[in-house]
C-alpha cells in the first residue's frame, strides 16, 4: 500500500487543496484537510467544492487501491451539516466490488466527529 501512498501523494491538486492522505488498505482510505480561509464559502463555512475534493480523494485511492485502474462513472454527496474550523475527517470504504463496477461510501467527519457530509460513488474496473 506504501506504492498507492506514494502515488497519490503527489496528487497535485489535493496538494494545492490542504489534503492529507493518511491511510490505505485494500478497499479503504482515510484522509484529513485542515479548514483555512480559502475553503470558506461567503457564508464562512466550508464550501462544498472543498468537501467534495477531500471525499473525492478517498474514493480515488479506494477506489484503485486492488491496482486496477478505477475510473469514477457517478459521484453523489449529501451535505449534512456545516464545519467552519478545525480539521475535516474522510473515511472511505469498499461496499461492493466486481471485475467491471465498484461502488464506495466515504464519510467526513469534522474534530467533534459529527457528520459532515456523505460520499456515493461508483468507478469503471479498467482491464487490460
Amino acid at each position: 500500500m506504501e506504492k498507492m501512498m506514494n502515488f497519490f501523494r503527489n496528487d497535485k491538486f489535493s496538494g494545492h487543496v490542504g489534503i492529507e492522505l493518511i491511510e490505505v488498505s485494500e478497499g479503504r482510505a482515510k484522509a484529513k484537510m485542515k479548514i483555512n480561509e480559502h475553503h470558506l464559502n461567503s457564508m464562512g463555512t466550508v464550501h462544498g467544492a472543498a468537501l467534495f475534493a477531500l471525499a473525492d480523494l478517498v474514493f480515488a485511492v479506494a477506489s484503485n487501491s486492488h491496482g486496477t485502474i478505477a475510473m469514477a462513472i457517478n459521484a453523489h454527496i449529501s451535505y449534512i451539516k456545516a464545519a467552519r474550523k478545525g480539521f475535516l475527517w474522510a473515511e472511505g470504504k469498499e461496499m461492493s466490488l466486481n471485475p467491471k463496477l465498484a461502488t464506495y461510501t466515504i464519510h467526513i467527519r469534522d474534530d467533534n466527529n459529527d457528520l459532515i457530509a456523505i460520499f456515493q460513488g461508483m468507478v469503471f474496473r479498467k482491464t487490460s
